[in-house]
């Protein structure tokens, strides 16, 4: 045997050369792969079992459907470890007995079980073509994948449900090439992902460039669906593939099929379960109190300010820093003398001003955030059917623990499923699909926006926590406001009926009638209390105090119809014709209201009509309300026509009329088309002799024009005027006055925002399918987006109109590749990876006649980071002094000392500054980066061999520049201290390394060390060192293990005993680690311009586990 591998390679050219054949030559390093990477005990099994003739052997060939030998073919025994693979001319032998079942399997070819019998067990091996006729679902009906000609990625379900994240949106995150999406809003439970196809769409005033979300056909919710329900998703990118929709997908459309009743007749039951245990990461950490004492005294010292702590209360606050905790808002010191973290005013009836007296030391975000989060999910589905009725019902029960440790913040959600379909006659089919969420959410009413801008600002560590006394004490602070402000509670219902016919009176005519309707009601309470503080003596002091119900409600009721027939006809067996024709109609009527009304009676009873309408001071103040009824309407006729000539040359034009009522009746309707092409070059007579290794080739072009009508203003044609209750500055009766306003101006030329799209695409597959991929390139220019329209003179008296003035480029690429492939010994093993990028760039915008930087600007890419060019930091007063005798800082700044920036004078005029800020005079600006996401990527690796699996999804973007947006709430996080002042500072631990030198406040008194290679410059209450420039642009590119699976499936010779088909266990954990140039406390997925960016509900890494159960 060992003479038969060494001669493996001369064979191999003899065979090549007299087959003019590639097959043996890809397939024989493939098996001298599994030879030199196989365990050698494995090698010595199948050598044993291969080379020596044995009393039980049985013995066979392997062979194609063209009767080519099959290289590598694994045949196992059924039920035993035994194994072996067929040699070079498909020969095989096996231990095993007559009468043994024996499956023979190989990539890219059906397996096959026989009864192993004495003499010869020769085998044919058909082609495994589910590659060639998968369907994939597409706009109102189904294709064959290889007959596709839009540019479209399918997502199998089994992906997601194997992700035990809180929506479906969350697994689809880079598995799929072109489909963006990001966590921006950070990890609050309440908090949706971001979706977009193929980068920015739109910057159209109130246009959304989201896709369109289609559930089983009608519009839905990704973040509420069951993902234990889904069978597939289809992303459809390009407008050949979504034109068919209309204008309400001129970005893209994401099809997601649910699983339906089987036909086989027989009743499938399965249970699965996840429970997991988060913790945060890259969280925040303020300093402790003694370094940020210090620190704060540098930033007013540097800035020419007196000292904030003065020597006798640092004193105080080392001492209650090296203290021993004892109680809440107490330490005890070395020599047993209790400390107070804050003293009591001289006559001991109240304490003192946090700010001004307060020494405790705490970190606030392990106050307000706990270390461990825990939540479970369970599944139930049943399902069965036959030909002529089957049915699918599921339930899905999901409870979301947050981090809020002061406060409850929490997510429940409930699914229930029911599907049925049942042939009424031989001509008629009926379905009904009925789907129910519930979500709730609950947090703190003081967990808002406002506390991630301020949550660092006003959680000084020197302020308390507690009072001796062991009461929450606010001066303010974050703690008593979520502990006791209130709660903030949400319940969604949204409930969905789809009934559908599919008639078939003559063969190949189907007609579809579908009726859908889906209800999307919302009521949420938001009651607001009044916050104590408490005296020396215990007793309760007000603190916050206003006190109010918030009640809102909000309903949806959303009706489609469509009505469309579809008639296939083949001619001579090659020209085949699919001709699709329909009508659609859709209405959404929107019903909320809301009231606010002030003075709670009893805390315990929170309830609108338990308020009293006054202040604390007795004041009768006027309930808020609100309240509105608006609904739209669209209407549209389709059509599609598909042809190909034998499969090999490919066709496809949509036409879509539609009409909507948010454009006046002479723009009312417009007409949309799209039309791809394919070529399947594989399929060529002239590719023959590539067969044996090129298995698919397909070119795909295709060029669509679409219309978004997805603006939030419905009514943006008409004038409308605002009323408003009670708002008047005079008092009539006692009352103040009702009050109106005239309404803004209207364009009469409003009209449809247009996309027009362009797609190259090429499909391809090697060895039978084991490598495939593809690979588009695209532009999709979107033209006459709403805009404002030039200035006009003030002497207007209102603003100007917005007209359709703007447009944009989006051009990009995106690859995916996949192997998949099994070893002889049994190991599955798949590899996938995508790559995709795209840039926007502005063809028109009217608006900025200055070309101001500040704004978009004809001709250049959008996100794009103007800042200045960082010479360093100056180590001493001498380098500073030098380099400003060549370069004058003083526009931008004063007292430039050691530890300020050095700006480079980039234009040479021996100044620094920003010129006025347009493309021709922006002095020494330059642009230095650019935010827009590039180069996004995902690498999904996965394995099994004898029922162990493991899977390993890495996701990221490799190219990303990121700036913080400013002062007030943002660029605090970064430097600690800028031109906001001290009651903005944040002393997060991650702007401790700052530079210092001996005259230095900290260094000079002797609490910190002189750091002069620091990262941040000196901290300042001022601007000067915060510009954006090059030294603190953040590289925000990453690569993060989004997800790690492994699981055993339990023999099903076992679980077969217990009445269980199928059993798997797993483990999981996702976010397990992220690699990242950005500073620590940022994470790259949440990076932004806003405190909910920069300091916002962090993400987590979660760990889980799980069974799931098949009977």
């Amino acid at each position: 045997m060992i003479k038969q591998i060494f001669n493996l390679s001369s064979f191999m050219k003899q065979r090549l050369f007299r087959n003019a054949s590639r097959k043996i030559l890809f397939s024989l390093i493939g098996v001298s792969t599994i030879l030199s990477v196989a365990p050698q005990k494995s090698i010595a099994k199948i050598n044993v079992i291969n080379g020596v003739l044995q009393r039980n052997v049985i013995k066979g060939r392997i062979l194609d459907a063209t009767g080519e030998p099959v290289i590598g073919a694994t045949i196992k025994v059924k039920g035993t470890t035994n194994g072996a693979l067929s040699d070079l001319d498909g020969y095989y032998t096996i231990n095993a007995q007559v009468g043994d079942q024996l499956e023979i399997s190989y990539i890219g070819y059906k397996t096959r079980t026989i009864k192993a019998v004495q003499g010869p067990n020769n085998i044919i091996l058909q082609e495994d073509s589910k590659n060639l006729n998968e369907v994939v679902v597409v706009g109102f009906g189904t294709q064959k994948k290889v007959n596709l000609t839009g540019s479209v990625a399918v997502v199998d379900g089994k992906k997601l449900t194997q992700r035990p994240v809180q929506s479906a949106a969350q697994a689809l995150q880079g598995i799929v090439p072109g489909l963006q999406i990001s966590n921006s809003s950070g990890g609050s439970l309440e908090s949706n992902p971001s979706i977009n196809i193929r980068g920015t769409a739109t910057i159209g005033e109130g246009s959304s460039g989201s896709p369109l979300v289609l559930i089983d056909g009608m519009e839905g919710d990704i973040n509420t669906i069951n993902s234990q329900d889904i069978e597939s998703i289809s992303v459809l990118k390009d407008a050949a593939a979504s034109s068919i929709y209309g204008s309400r997908a001129p970005f893209g459309v994401i099809l997601i099929t649910t699983k339906s009743g089987n036909k086989e007749g027989k009743v499938v039951v399965n249970y699965n379960n996840s429970f997991r245990f988060s913790n945060l990461i890259r969280g925040k950490h303020m300093m402790n109190s003694v370094d940020f004492a210090t620190w704060m005294n540098d930033a007013r010292t540097n800035t020419g300010s007196s000292v904030f702590f003065e020597n006798d209360r640092m004193k105080q606050i080392i001492a209650y820093h090296n203290a021993t905790p004892y109680t809440p808002g107490v330490r005890k010191a070395d020599d047993g003398t209790l400390l107070y973290a804050i003293p009591a005013k001289p006559d001991n009836s109240v304490w003192q001003d946090g700010y001004a007296y307060g020494i405790d030391d705490i970190d606030w975000y392990n106050v307000v955030y706990k270390k461990t989060a825990f939540a479970h999910e369970h599944n139930a589905s049943v399902s069965g059917g036959n030909d002529k009725f089957n049915y699918y019902v599921s339930g899905n029960y999901l409870y979301n623990g947050g981090f809020m440790a002061m406060g409850s913040d929490n997510y429940k959600r409930f699914n229930g499923t029911a599907k049925i379909g049942a042939q009424l006659a031989r001509w008629i089919r009926m379905n009904y699909n009925m789907r129910f969420t519930r979500a709730n959410y609950e947090r703190p009413s003081a967990l808002t926006n406002g506390l991630y801008s301020d949550m660092a600002r006003q959680g000084w560590p020197v302020l308390p926590l507690y009072d001796r006394n062991g009461y929450l004490f606010s001066s303010p602070s974050p703690a008593l406001g979520l502990k006791t402000g209130g709660q903030d509670r949400k319940e969604t219902d949204i409930i969905y009926h789809q009934l559908s016919f599919i008639l078939e009176p003559v063969r190949n005519w189907i007609t579809h009638v579908d009726f859908n309707y889906k209800i999307d009601n919302s009521i949420r309470h938001w009651d607001s209390q009044r916050t104590y503080n408490h005296n020396v003596a215990g007793e309760p002091v007000i603190y916050n105090q206003n006190s109010n119900v918030h009640e809102d409600e909000f309903k949806d009721n959303y009706l489609n119809f469509q009505l469309y027939t579809e008639y296939n006809k083949s001619i001579a067996e090659k020209h085949n014709f699919h001709i699709m024709g329909g009508f659609q109609c859709e209405q959404l009527r929107r019903t909320e209201f809301g009231l606010q009304r002030n003075g709670i009676i009893d805390p315990e009873k929170s309830e609108v009509d338990l308020t009293n309408g006054l202040s604390y001071q007795g004041v009768a103040i006027t309930p808020n309300v609100n309240g509105a009824r608006n609904q739209w309407q669209t209407a549209g006729f389709f059509g599609r026509i598909n042809y190909n000539y034998a499969e090999r040359y490919l066709a496809e034009l949509n036409l879509r009329y539609d009409g909507t009522s948010k454009f006046r009746s002479d723009k009312m309707w417009k007409l949309f088309p799209s039309i791809s092409l394919g070529w399947r070059i594989s399929e060529e007579n002239f590719m023959k002799n590539t067969k044996d290794w090129l298995s698919n080739l397909k070119l795909r072009l295709s060029y669509g024009s679409l219309g978004n009508q997805n603006i939030d203003n419905w009514y943006q044609t008409y004038q409308t005027i605002a009323y408003r209750a009670f708002t008047g500055y005079w008092l009539q009766n006692g009352q103040k006055t009702n009050t109106t306003s005239a309404p803004g101006l209207v364009s009469s030329l409003l009209t449809w925002e247009t996309v027009e799209s362009y797609n190259v695409g090429l499909d391809f597959g090697f060895f039978n399918n084991r490598l495939t991929g593809s690979f588009d390139y695209f532009v999709r220019n979107t033209k006459n987006m709403v805009g404002k329209a030039p200035e006009l003179p003030s002497i207007l008296g209102t603003g100007v109109p917005v007209t359709n003035n703007t447009d944009l480029r989006t051009n990009g690429w995106e690859l995916q590749l996949s192997w998949n492939d099994q070893l002889a010994n049994g190991l599955h093993y798949g590899v996938t990876f995508n790559l995709s990028d795209s840039r926007t760039k502005i063809t028109r915008y009217p608006n900025n006649p200055t070309n101001s930087i500040d704004t978009y600007i004809k001709g250049r890419y959008i996100n794009e980071i103007w800042g200045y060019t960082t010479k360093g930091i100056a180590k001493s007063n001498e380098e500073m002094n030098a380099h400003l005798s060549t370069t004058d800082q003083s526009t931008i700044g004063s007292n430039w000392a050691a530890g300020d920036i050095m700006y480079e004078d980039t234009n040479n005029d021996k100044q620094i500054n920003d010129g006025a800020r347009t493309i021709t005079d922006h002095g020494d600006l330059k642009v230095i980066g650019n935010s827009t996401p590039r180069f996004l990527w995902g690498i999904d690796l996965n394995a099994s061999w004898k029922g162990f699996d493991i899977r390993a999804f890495f996701q990221g973007v490799m190219k990303r520049d990121a700036w913080l947006g400013g002062s007030w709430g943002s660029l605090e996080y970064y430097f600690g201290a800028t031109n906001s002042g001290e009651w903005w500072a944040t002393g997060i631990t991650a702007v401790k390394d700052y530079y210092r030198d001996a005259n230095t406040w900290s260094v000079a008194n002797g609490y910190q060390k002189a750091n002069q290679d620091a990262f941040l410059p000196r901290a300042t209450f001022s601007n000067k060192n915060e510009r954006c420039q090059t030294r603190y642009l953040m590289n925000a590119a990453y690569m993060r293990l989004k997800n790690f699976q492994a699981g055993y499936t339990i023999p099903r010779n076992i679980t077969t005993k217990w009445g269980i088909s199928n059993m798997r266990v797993f483990v999981s954990i996702e976010n397990l680690f992220t690699i990242t140039k950005m500073p620590k406390q940022f994470d790259p997925e949440m990076i932004g311009t806003d405190p909910r960016h920069s300091n916002g509900y962090p993400l987590s890494k979660t760990f889980s586990f799980g069974i799931n159960v098949t009977f």
